[in-house]
């Protein structure tokens, strides 16, 4: 099979790219943004073909938005890579250092995760993050996108590849997978891939994870909630459910669902659907809402739904403990922000949501990587494991334990006598090593 075969290459890596240092990596990352600069002609065609061809085939305008990569994708591809060049190497970090007693030392230390293989949407520029989030973490990784964008990850990952390689990054560290016959295969590769990161929807992502024995790392949707409180400022509030919904709608972080509370609900939902509606967004509301302001009927599956489109449900509420439980019936554990003037409700609000991400009087399109500092990010994770949230550089290394002796034995420190009395030939000092 050809897949196995490059799972194996992928493993062969992996274990060579532990020993890679810093300085090539960057170096790498250097030419790779140089490359991607010096070919931009070559993948703006690329993506023209593909967007013609999703243009052809009434893709959703959502994902033809994601899917477009031009001159200004192209920039903010680039300006992400110089950036994660000037982050500190996450692999080969003591987290902690111990004396268990004199001559025997333990170390924490940060490693590669090995082998991630990621699944991803129509965004080419999320190609280019996750390689080199991969690269700069020590990771080799399998890449499949979206076959809507086959022209643009083709080109791309070639460049990345080549210029990685020439600058001395180890031969098969990154692979592109090309059919859904692949995913199916590599998900019962346990044997040769130790990370899965599906991005996608619900029944996709639950796909991935009934379907194979790897560890899946990854988020199903973004149903992401604002809520304005009673004592929120109108003007700020406004801003920022405007931002949340409207500044990119067609990615996880953008606001499904405005929660209000009924105390400021006949102040604030007038001011507010006249600012959605001059960026064209499509209301639908509770009853409350519609008491208040024109708006399409919501129904139950509205607060279960991820847009990516515009179209915002609102919900009058009738108060914090009502928006706390609504959001987590409801929201998909993703991001969600409160607006208010009372630091004490913000500070439950943030305690009691169940998210990943909770902010206080922001937008909920601060969820990101890049804009965490994290360099960009391979996705966000709603999973309680090792990373959540915005899965950046960090969230791309685990750690593994190196003791380092001079001839000790366990039965030097074992407990001695047949009575089993406490006597010891020696003790462990567990001292901690600054």
């Amino acid at each position: 099979m050809i897949i196995l075969e490059t799972a194996k290459k992928a493993k062969r890596a992996a274990v060579r790219l532990q020993e890679v240092k810093t300085d090539k990596k960057n170096k790498a990352l250097g030419q790779i943004a140089a490359t991607i600069e010096k070919q931009k002609n070559s993948i703006l065609a690329a993506n023209q073909k593909d967007l013609a061809e999703a243009e052809k085939n009434k893709l959703a305008a959502p994902l033809l938005k994601r899917l477009k990569f031009d001159e200004k994708k192209i920039k903010e591809t680039v300006a992400g890579i110089k950036s994660l060049i000037k982050l500190p190497d996450p692999a080969g970090k003591i987290i902690r250092a111990t004396e268990l007693d004199k001559g025997l030392e333990l170390f924490k230390v940060s490693c590669p995760i090995g082998v991630i293989g990621v699944i991803f949407e129509s965004r080419p520029d999320a190609l280019v993050q996750i390689s080199t989030l991969c690269l700069k973490s020590g990771n080799a990784v399998l890449l499949k996108g979206g076959s809507e964008a086959a022209n643009t990850n083709k080109i791309l990952a070639n460049i990345i590849t080549r210029a990685s390689e020439n600058a001395g990054i180890p031969n098969g560290w990154l692979q592109l997978l090309e059919t859904r016959e692949d995913v199916r295969q590599m998900l019962s590769m346990d044997e040769y891939i130790d990370l899965i990161i599906p991005r996608g929807s619900y029944s996709f992502v639950k796909y991935i994870m009934d379907n194979t024995n790897i560890a899946v790392l990854g988020h199903s949707e973004g149903i992401c909630h604002v809520y304005v409180d009673g004592q929120a400022d109108i003007d700020m509030a406004v801003k920022i459910v405007v931002d949340s919904k409207c500044q990119y709608v067609a990615v996880c972080n953008a606001a499904e669902t405005l929660l209000v509370d009924k105390k400021i609900a006949k102040k604030f939902l007038p001011t507010v659907a006249q600012a959605l509606e001059k960026e064209g967004v499509e209301i639908r509301g509770c009853e409350k809402t519609r008491k208040i302001i024109k708006a399409k009927k919501a129904t139950e599956k509205d607060w279960r739904t991820e847009y990516l489109d515009y179209i915002l449900s609102i919900k009058v509420v009738a108060g914090l403990d009502e928006a706390i439980e609504h959001i987590n019936k409801y929201g998909s554990k993703h991001t969600d922000a409160i607006i208010t003037g009372s630091r004490q409700k913000a500070e439950k609000f943030m305690s009691l949501v169940d998210s990943a991400d909770v902010f206080w009087n922001c937008s909920t399109r601060f969820s990101d990587g890049y804009r965490y500092g994290l360099g960009a990010e391979v996705g966000i994770s709603t999973n309680k494991i090792h990373a959540r949230g915005p899965v950046g550089l960090e969230g791309l290394v685990i750690y593994k334990w190196k003791l380092y002796g001079s001839g000790q034995t366990v039965e030097e420190y074992a407990t001695g006598g047949s009575t089993g009395s406490p006597s010891k030939k020696k003790k462990f000092k567990h001292r901690t090593i600054k």
